[in-house]
């Protein structure tokens, strides 16, 4: 028999919202041009002039090449700035390096790594391949007297054309030629942070033994224990313990990353990743706030609002949240791209966060639909929506959700872009089993669940978002628990806070299914961690009461 306070609160869960009076984020609805950017990272393909080069603490690079001593300190410049993805700055500093010696052909070489862009955000167009290939170009044109300077371009050759057709086989060649010279150079340290940086980049995702980032974290720590000034040792540390297993190994290089290159604002941001994995909100935010400040109308910006949302709705601030929602989507015309910055994961993903995670499943259906994107991006609204439509009793508009996400997922597969396709798969699933439980079919629904959570599990979350938007697992507990079955919730619930140790709602959720299944200790636990979590919120989500309350009598 469910009790009357457990069954007051999953009928608030499942049925009925948040119930706080927070303000709802309505953003307009994005254009329907395919809309298929999936990180806030910019595309740097037409730098027009040389962008300002002012704020230049961005941390030390030491680096050898045959130019001129005013050249080489705008190289290396331009190098620190690159390390810490600050791509056009990085560029107008090896432009000025090239106005100091135009025989640099180093220099050329800088220009064009910075084409290479972010290697998280997927696959490096075409055209800045191009870009990139033809300062290659240039560079041999200007002269590389040394075997190594003719080693960089042959490297980087690799990454941008010459190591084969696809992108993880170019990311494989360049990563095996930075390995080779690594062992030929050793006396110059950028081949192993360069090194590391392959290795990170060419990591698959489903490679849940880290052995690429191990290996790269091993090689970069001993680099950063010489060098504590050198920024991409500090970045590429915190990239390679960007997952729940290692992040605390990760904690010294984020704790130092925004010190080193306090110009930069991925470095402002990057040490956040960290800070989310530990559960460490106010550091999060902080950073998060520093980075969106120092970015200006860059692409840095929508991807520290994203974070920023999720790092305040785990603390249940949820009013800021949703002012952070409504000041992003309104910001839009500040950024250079206005239309593009509807088609990026981290902007699409801010509103349904909000809706999503404090349960407002009427707010989630009503999110505006997104047109004919075919991308990771466009499925977030899709997926609200569908969530929302489903918990709310509109089955035939969720299966429509539903459909859209299998459209979805079957491009990004014929596309090759397995990761995306598997995301999407679990997404679908995820809505279509909250269709057959508003149909009464429970045990299909829990089925679905099940799968959605197994394809979410074989992977780790891209860098791009700083948490899921709503876990499978979680949702399986959460179905468990309505149907009476809390000791299976219990089991579900843990594993995600095995995966996503910081999450509030599921360990609400957690305290519930203990509490309901005798775990008097455990539930006590994780009721005490929730009113940890969220002591400094605003107590408007329906829930709070409960958890505020402890186990009580039961």
């Amino acid at each position: 028999m469910i009790s009357d306070v457990r069954a007051a609160a999953v009928a608030v869960l499942l049925l009925s919202g948040c119930g706080g009076d927070h303000p709802r984020s309505h953003g307009e609805a994005p254009p329907g041009d395919g809309a298929t950017v999936m990180v806030p990272a910019e595309d740097h393909s037409g730098h027009h002039g040389i962008p300002s080069t002012d704020g230049e603490d961005v941390g030390r690079v030491s680096f050898a090449a045959s130019c001129e001593p005013a050249a080489m300190e705008r190289l290396e410049v331009g190098l620190a700035m690159f390390h810490s993805f600050w791509f056009p700055q990085a560029d107008g500093a090896f432009r000025e390096a090239l106005e100091e010696d135009p025989a640099c052909g180093m220099a050329e070489w800088g220009r064009a790594i910075t084409r290479m862009g972010n290697p998280y955000a997927g696959s490096i167009p075409e055209a800045r391949r191009s870009e990139a290939m033809a300062a290659l170009d240039r560079a041999e044109a200007a002269g590389l007297p040394t075997e190594r300077e003719r080693a960089w371009v042959a490297a980087f050759r690799q990454l941008f054309g010459e190591g084969g057709e696809t992108e993880r086989e170019r990311r494989l060649a360049w990563e095996s030629a930075m390995e080779e010279m690594a062992t030929r150079h050793p006396e110059d340290p950028e081949t192993r942070v360069f090194l590391g940086l392959a290795l990170l980049a060419a990591a698959p995702p489903e490679d849940t033994t880290f052995a690429r980032q191990l290996r790269a974290a091993e090689i970069l720590e001993e680099l950063f224990r010489d060098r504590p000034e050198h920024p991409g040792l500090a970045h590429y540390i915190i990239h390679a313990y960007d997952v729940p297993a290692l992040a605390e190994r990760g904690l010294e290089a984020a704790l130092r990353y925004a010190d080193i290159a306090p110009d930069a604002p991925h470095a402002l941001h990057m040490p956040s990743h960290i800070f989310t994995r530990l559960g460490m909100w106010d550091r999060s935010i902080q950073a998060n706030l520093r980075s969106a400040e120092a970015s200006g109308g860059d692409w840095e910006r929508v991807h520290a609002w994203d974070y920023l949302v999720y790092a305040y709705l785990q603390q249940g601030r949820d009013r800021e949240a949703a002012e952070m929602v409504e000041r992003a989507l309104a910001a839009a015309e500040e950024l250079s791209s206005p239309a593009l910055a509807h088609g990026t994961f981290n902007w699409q993903a801010m509103p349904a966060r909000l809706v999503l995670e404090t349960g407002d499943w009427e707010g989630a259906a009503a999110l505006p639909p997104t047109g004919d994107g075919a991308g990771p991006a466009v499925a977030i609204r899709h997926f609200a929506r569908g969530i929302g439509m489903a918990r709310t009793g509109d089955l035939e508009g969720a299966a429509r959700e539903a459909a859209r996400l299998g459209t979805i997922r079957d491009g990004m597969s014929a596309a090759g872009e397995v990761y995306w396709a598997g995301v999407v798969e679990a997404q679908m699933l995820g809505v279509q089993a909250w269709i057959h439980r508003g149909e009464g079919e429970v045990e299909t629904a829990l089925a679905l669940l099940d799968q959605a959570a197994a394809l979410e599990e074989e992977v780790e979350k891209h860098p791009v978002t700083p948490g899921p938007l709503l876990p499978a697992r979680e949702m399986h507990g959460e179905l468990l628990l309505e149907a009476g079955a809390p000791g299976p919730a219990l089991n579900s619930l843990r594993r995600v806070l095995e995966r996503e140790p910081p999450r509030a709602r599921a360990t609400f959720l957690a305290g519930l299914a203990a509490r309901e299944a005798g775990e008097v200790a455990e539930a006590e636990l994780h009721f005490a961690a929730y009113r940890e979590l969220t002591g400094g919120g605003d107590g408007t989500r329906a829930w709070d009461r409960i958890a505020w309350e402890g186990v009580g009598d039961g």
